[in-house]
């Protein structure tokens, strides 16, 4: 750290990923909110699981919803800049009155709004932005400490200004990240009791309090009436609730029966069966739930079962991608969900960031080059595509081809069961399930194996075991989803980097350790304009397909939402199809 003056060469109220942000510095409200919504009332929402902590910037223990994240709101804590949903990746000044970025990104300042304060009153200042980085880099998140690494200095210009300095302006997205790092109270945390976990309480900035923790089932905050932002235009229309409690349940079948009795007020629907089948109950016949359909028009992601490569059964690509090729798709679809869903094949699915059925442009040549070699074709040239058999007999040739890659990979059957030629251990591996949803899927997935002598058992745990082991890396194949935005960066190193296979956590599940890989990454993360981004997304869409570190599955085109009709919804629609924290209890009106 150093101190200094520094005067901002070109301070701007907002700063984007590429190109300019949407609203100017006079804007009044985002689009999509209601910037006339009624103060008051409260919401519910329903969690699957448990925690154990009130500590969400720690690897260790599960803290609830609701605290600092995306979907329930980061509620208690906040950010020197904060997103626009409308937008890939726009930010705007919250903490921050405003925010210099020079063109080459070799740096970021930052000036503190004068009446930013922590919900005792105490003011923020710079000195709590240097506190947070320390924290953060000695107990912090891995993605946290990963970031820090990165800077090289940091300038204390005055109480209000800070000024932080890259090694280089390669990760363009690094000063952005950096602008949305919590910012924490150096007079009123203990360095040593944030370190243990727990149920360690501490104050934050934003419109909320912690009010009532009843450990591992319920957390309650409300709304302070002193909150230091709430006229500014970036807040305007948000934080409606006097209440937000977020209650757990220990199954979905739980929590569903809870929400029908009105527990809590919205519920994300996942399962199509029921979407179509089971909301006939009374509330919903009277009309006090209703069924609701957003558009998204962020990229599906990825779900699917993934291959602990770590495990030597999973370590060579070749048997990846045989056992990829086995799951019955359109069995499943027909059977289990109403064919209301569509094959995940790509990352990035339903954008332009996709590669799937796109063969690989100039662009994406030259950043291949090195690695095309270790590509198959199909991925390079557009016509990959998961395998989905379309009845018993395509099945049958698909276990053939299957057969055959296996074989190649030193398998063969011996009375029925697949063996390694090498060792003469079967071809033998457990799958980590949490929910009844994945021990269904696990199921029909297993059938097919069983008729190639593959043997997978089924282990079903709870939600504590399960996220302990998720973290640890225990596991030999899980069901997994990888969200996706327009804006892909540095999540993708921690959750697909070499440098990240060995680390506990939460991010590279896969144990993925690939130079072409790694390359994509590095070369995503500097490009300056759209077309380089782009290109260099496909190219790194393409390195993850051609890794068959997932048994894809299935993706919904739409969004699908539970929601009481007291719920007020305004009418504006960000790209994720709606935000929750733009709503408010029409009982307040």
């Amino acid at each position: 750290m150093s101190s200094g003056t520094y005067v901002a060469a070109e301070p701007s109220h907002g700063i984007a990923m590429h190109g300019i942000p949407k609203y100017n510095k006079s804007f009044s409200h985002l689009s999509y909110v209601n910037p006339d919504a009624p103060k008051g009332g409260r919401i519910s929402y329903g969690s699957h699981g448990s925690f154990d902590s009130l500590n969400p910037f720690l690897l260790k223990g599960v803290a609830p919803r609701g605290l600092w994240d995306v979907e329930y709101g980061r509620n208690v804590y906040e950010s020197l800049l904060t997103r626009a949903d409308d937008e890939p990746f726009s930010l705007y000044g919250l903490l921050a009155e405003w925010v210099d970025l020079p063109e080459d990104r070799s740096s970021i300042a930052f000036k503190i709004r004068d009446e930013a304060e922590f919900s005792d009153g105490h003011p923020i200042d710079a000195d709590d932005v240097l506190f947070t980085i320390d924290l953060l880099r000695e107990h912090g998140r891995p993605n946290y400490k990963n970031l820090i690494k990165r800077i090289k200095n940091i300038e204390r210009v005055s109480d209000s200004q800070i000024r932080f300095v890259f090694n280089d302006g390669g990760d363009r997205e690094l000063p952005l990240l950096i602008g949305l790092f919590p910012v924490l109270p150096k007079h009123a945390i203990d360095p040593e009791k944030f370190a243990k976990s727990g149920q360690y309480q501490f104050i934050g900035s934003g419109p909320y309090l912690i009010d009532r923790v009843d450990p591992g089932t319920r957390l309650l905050l409300k709304r302070n009436p002193n909150y230091w932002a709430q006229d500014l235009p970036i807040k305007r229309g948000m934080d409606n609730f006097d209440e937000i409690s977020i209650e757990y349940f220990r199954d979905n079948t739980a929590m569903f029966e809870a929400f029908k009795k009105g527990a809590f007020d919205m519920l994300p629907e996942s399962d199509p069966a029921r979407w179509a089948k089971q909301y006939d109950f009374t509330a919903a016949k009277e009309g006090k739930v209703l069924q609701k359909t957003f558009v998204s028009r962020l990229p599906k992601g990825m779900s699917g079962f993934v291959f602990n490569t770590r495990r030597d059964v999973f370590s060579d690509r070749r048997v990846r991608r045989a056992l990829a090729s086995l799951f019955d798709f359109e069995w499943v679809n027909k059977n289990l969900y109403h064919g209301l869903f569509r094959r995940s094949g790509s990352y990035f699915q339903n954008s332009d960031l996709s590669a799937l059925g796109l063969a690989t442009s100039a662009l994406e040549n030259t950043l291949l080059g090195p690695f095309k070699s270790e590509f198959d074709t199909d991925i390079l040239d557009g016509s990959y595509m998961p395998v989905s058999a379309k009845d018993s007999r395509e099945m049958r040739k698909v276990m053939g081809i299957a057969l055959k890659q296996l074989n190649e990979a030193g398998y063969s059957l011996v009375d029925g069961v697949m063996k390694s030629a090498k060792d003469g251990k079967p071809l033998a591996f457990e799958f980590l399930a949490t929910t009844k949803e994945q021990e269904r899927l696990a199921l029909a997935y297993s059938r097919i194996l069983e008729r190639l002598g593959i043997t997978m058992s089924i282990r079903t745990v709870d939600s504590a075991q399960y996220w302990e082991r998720r973290k640890t890396m225990d596991f030999d194949m899980m069901k997994m989803s990888w969200s996706a935005s327009l804006s892909p960066g540095n999540e993708q190193y921690s959750r697909w980097h070499s440098s990240q296979r060995n680390k506990d956590g939460w991010f590279n599940q896969a144990g993925a350790d690939d130079p072409a890989v790694d390359a994509m990454i590095d070369a995503l993360l500097a490009a300056k304009s759209s077309e380089e981004f782009t290109s260099a997304v496909r190219a790194f869409d393409r390195s993850l397909m051609n890794g068959y570190y997932v048994v894809p599955l299935f993706y919904k085109a739409d969004s699908w939402l539970g929601v009481w009709s007291h719920i007020g919804i305004p009418k504006g629609k960000p790209l994720g199809g709606y935000a929750s924290k733009t709503w408010w209890d029409k009982r307040a009106e």
